[in-house]
Order: structure tokens, then sequence, then C-alpha cells
């Protein structure tokens, strides 16, 4: 026992007070929940579900674009990802060369069935005119002679083969605006249809529009230049592509 303290006169131990700050402040207390300074940081601990529940996994956020709005990605091999190929590959030039007569054919046959009738119209006007009858007309008579072979040209004038062939000419047009119009919505014709075969533009893989179709059909005269040179272009070329695919950024694919 010490009686020196008079402050503790019973000798009584006290517990170590807290070290005081300047000018006999105390010391600021941590916030309750957040550690001091010094002290070890604790992981934030995830709410546990009762038990019984299913656990919940965390689902990845989807990755966003340049924006704000989500990057969706275009399978690998897609038509229209420029440098990823196509679904099917390339046409060969066997089926572009099938599809293009095949069409040839489905446009052209009334025409040259028309054609023809408006030649034998024609031959049959020509040799009419060849048989002039002068009979009637009285020997020496330059002037009735003259006017038969009027007559007899004038009856020959092959007016309905003309009007014949006018009309295969619009029918043939007609059926190369109604290919343009088809290729243009679909990418196929009936004979690209029936090869399995269609025409899309190399960027997008989308069909032309019927705008861009016509360009193309266009530009297919540059194939025969050079002795059809560009028709025999897609026997060695890497994307198997004409003069005119060329010029207007198409290839064409098989989708059989």
């Amino acid at each position: 026992m010490s009686f020196g303290d008079p402050n503790n006169p019973y000798g009584q131990q006290q517990p170590p007070q807290a070290p005081q700050g300047p000018y006999g402040q105390q010391p600021p207390v941590p916030p309750q929940g957040q550690p001091g300074y010094g002290y070890p940081q604790q992981a934030p601990q995830q709410q546990q579900q009762p038990y019984g529940y299913p656990q919940q996994q965390a689902v990845p956020q989807q990755q966003q674009a340049y924006g704000g709005y989500p990057q969706q990605g275009a399978p690998y091999g897609q038509p229209g990802m420029p440098g990823m190929g196509m679904p099917m590959g390339y046409a060969s030039w066997g089926a572009r060369l099938g599809a293009f007569l095949l069409d040839g054919l489905i446009i052209a046959a009334v025409p040259i069935i028309l054609y023809i009738i408006a030649g034998v119209m024609a031959a049959s006007s020509a040799s009419s005119a060849a048989n002039v009858d002068t009979s009637s007309c009285p020997p020496g008579d330059v002037q009735c002679i003259s006017d038969a072979y009027n007559t007899a040209a004038d009856s020959a004038t092959p007016v309905g083969a003309l009007i014949v062939m006018v009309l295969a000419w619009l029918i043939m047009i007609g059926g190369t605006f109604f290919l343009i119009a088809k290729e243009g919505a679909s990418g196929q014709t009936p004979g690209k249809k029936a090869l399995g075969v269609k025409v899309i533009k190399e960027a997008t893989g989308q069909p032309l529009g019927f705008g861009m179709t016509f360009v193309r059909y266009l530009c297919r005269y540059l194939n025969g230049l050079l002795c059809g040179l560009g028709w025999l272009w897609p026997l060695w070329d890497d994307k198997s592509q004409t003069w005119a695919d060329k010029l207007a950024g198409t290839v064409v694919v098989s989708v059989k």
C-alpha cells in the first residue's frame, strides 16, 4: 500500500489511460465499422444467402462499345465481314456460266420465236415483190409497167415483220429488267437460283438493290473486251470475280 498518492488513498490500481493529444484533447475515435489507421484492411464480405436458396453467380457485364452501345460481334465467316470469307465459298466458273445461259434462255425464248416469225414474213414479202405481173400492160406502155412495180413494192413492205421484231425487242428489254429487279432484291435470278449461286456486295454481304445491279449489268459489257477476257477472269482470280464484279464491288457465292 502506498500512501504517497493523494488521489489513490486506498492503493487501488487504475487502468492505463489512452494517450492524450496536444493540449489535453482525446485522439479521434475511428468510425464504427471502419478500421483505424494502421489496422489491416479487410475485404468486404458478400451477403450470404439463407440456407436452401440457390446461389446466384455473378453475370459478367456485356462489353460496351464506343459510345455506350453494346458491341455485337458477327460470327466468323458471316457474309459482309471483309476478309472473313463466305459461308459456302465462291461460286465456280461453270456454275456462273450455267446460270448466265439459263437466264438468257428464259428471257430470249419468246423473242427468238418472234424473230423467226418476222423473218419468214419478210422473206414472203420479198418473194412477192420479185414476181411482178406486167401481163396486163400493153407492149411498150412504160407507165403501166412502172405502176405495176410500184404497187408490188408497196405491198411487199414487211410492215407486219417490223411490228413483230419490235415486239420481240420489247420483250427482251422487259425480261432484262425483270432479271435486274430479281437480282437486286434477293441476289438471285431464276438461273442463279437453279444453279445455287448468289450475287452479294462484298463489303456488306447484302444484295445490291436495283440501282447498283443495273450498273453492274452495264459493266458486264466490259467483260467482252480483249476477246472476252473479263468473262474468263474468274478462272484464275482469288475471289472468282469478273471485271464487272471488281468495278461494282460484288462477289458471287455458292449457297447450295
